[in-house]
C-alpha cells in the first residue's frame, strides 16, 4: 500500500483479492480435501468479480443519461409549444368555466411531466441499486454456506470426557489444533465477505444499498461471534488439559456451560496469524 493518505480512506479491491487469495491457499494447504476449500474458491471468484462489478457501479451509465436528457428536453419542448400556442391563439374570450377547465388540464399535464422527469432522473440510481442488491444477495447466501460448514465443529465432542456420541453423531476426525484452524478460517472468510459488500457502496451512497450492506455486516459479525465462542471454549479446555497433564493429576474437564457463560464478546480474540502448537 502506498504512503498516500487517501489509500487509508478506501478499500483497495486489489489488496482484497490478494488477501482472499492467500486465505484460499492457506485453507487448501491445511485442508486439501475439505469442502471448506471449495467454499473459499467460490469466495475468491466472487472477490475477483467484485472488482469489475464495483467499477461498473462507480462509472456513470452514459446511455441512460443521454436517453433521459433527450426525453426530458422533448417533454419540456412540447410543454413550451403548447403554452405558446395557447397564448397566441385568436378567438373569443374564454368563460370562467373554460379557464378552470384549461387550468386543470394543464396542471395534470405538469404533474405527469414532473413524475416522468423524476423517473428518468432516478433511473440510473435504481439500475445501479439493483446490481448492488443482486451482488449482496449472493454474499448473503455464501455467508450461510460458510456457517453450515462450521455448524457441527463442536469442541465438546472433541475434548469433553463425558460426551458419548450416537450413531448419527458427526465423526470427529480433527485434532484440537486443526479444529482451531478450521474455525479460524471460517471467521476470516466471514470477515472478508463483509468487506466485499462494502466495496460495492464505497462510491455509491444509495440509502437502500447501504442498508443492505449493513445487514450483511451484521449477519457476518453475528456468525463470526458464534465461531469465536467455540474458539474460546476450545482454548479454555485445552488450557485445562495442559494443566492437568503438567500436574499429573486427575484429568478434569470444565463443563461447557461454565466456559461459555463468560462474557466472551468482551474478550479480544487472539491474532489469527498465531497458531496453537501441535
Amino acid at each position: 500500500m502506498s504512503a498516500d493518505s487517501s489509500s487509508y480512506e478506501r478499500l483497495n479491491s486489489e489488496q482484497l483479492v490478494d488477501t482472499m487469495t492467500v486465505l484460499e491457499r492457506r485453507i487448501a494447504e491445511r485442508f486439501p480435501q475439505a469442502g471448506l476449500r471449495h467454499v473459499a474458491q467460490k469466495l475468491l471468484e466472487i472477490t475477483r468479480k467484485a472488482q469489475s462489478r464495483a467499477a461498473k457501479i462507480d462509472s456513470p451509465l452514459v446511455w441512460i443519461r443521454l436517453l433521459s436528457a433527450v426525453i426530458i428536453v422533448s417533454l419540456l419542448a412540447m410543454l413550451g409549444g403548447a403554452i405558446w400556442t395557447a397564448s397566441h391563439e385568436e378567438g373569443a374570450e374564454m368563460t370562467a368555466a373554460e379557464v378552470i377547465q384549461v387550468a386543470e388540464a394543464g396542471l395534470n399535464e405538469l404533474v405527469a411531466i414532473g413524475v416522468t422527469i423524476f423517473f428518468l432522473v432516478t433511473l440510473e440510481t435504481r439500475f445501479k441499486r439493483r446490481r448492488v442488491l443482486e451482488a449482496i444477495h449472493e454474499l448473503r447466501v455464501l455467508s450461510h454456506i460458510i456457517d453450515m460448514h462450521q455448524l457441527t465443529k463442536d469442541p465438546e465432542r472433541l475434548l469433553s470426557a463425558t460426551f458419548k456420541p450416537t450413531a448419527s453423531s458427526p465423526k470427529p476426525g480433527m485434532s484440537p489444533f486443526l479444529l482451531n484452524r478450521y474455525l479460524d478460517y471460517c471467521s476470516e472468510m466471514l470477515s472478508l465477505t463483509g468487506k466485499i459488500a462494502v466495496l460495492y457502496v464505497q462510491n455509491f451512497a444509495d440509502e437502500q444499498a447501504v442498508a443492505a450492506v449493513n445487514d450483511i455486516e451484521d449477519l457476518t459479525s453475528g456468525l463470526s461471534r458464534k465461531i469465536w465462542q467455540k474458539i474460546m471454549v476450545l482454548h479454555s479446555r485445552m488450557e485445562v488439559s495442559e494443566v492437568a497433564s503438567t500436574t499429573k493429576g486427575p484429568f478434569v474437564v470444565a463443563p461447557l456451560e461454565a466456559a461459555a457463560s463468560d462474557n466472551i464478546s468482551s474478550i479480544h480474540p487472539p491474532s489469527t496469524d498465531r497458531e496453537l502448537p501441535k
